[in-house]
């Protein structure tokens, strides 16, 4: 039936996994925005790659899922903080 059994290791790991995850997709969006195919194409391998870890290890007890949001809202989170941080390119003032 329900389990609410979890392997703490697991369950840091899908956390680890899906902020990591979210962190890649938040820099995919950022390639995809600033039409840099290259970068675009290898973040996006880079996100299906993470999530595949998350997803399997959830599937089998869905309280896992409740890591894998803690972890999203954690990569998307600080990874927003970071690119925030970088100085805007170079070149003419807004008018």
């Amino acid at each position: 039936m329900w389990s609410f059994q979890i392997d703490p290791l697991v369950a840091v790991g899908v956390m680890v996994a899906t902020a990591t995850t979210d962190a890649a997709y938040v820099m995919f969006t950022a390639a995809v925005v600033a039409r840099r195919r290259m970068p675009a194409a290898t973040w996006s391998s880079v996100w299906y790659l993470l999530s595949s870890f998350a997803v399997i290890s959830y599937t089998n007890n869905w309280v896992y899922v409740l890591f894998a949001a803690a972890g999203s809202w954690i990569g998307a989170f600080v990874t927003i903080t970071f690119l925030h941080r970088t100085p805007p390119p170079l070149g003419p003032a807004p008018q």
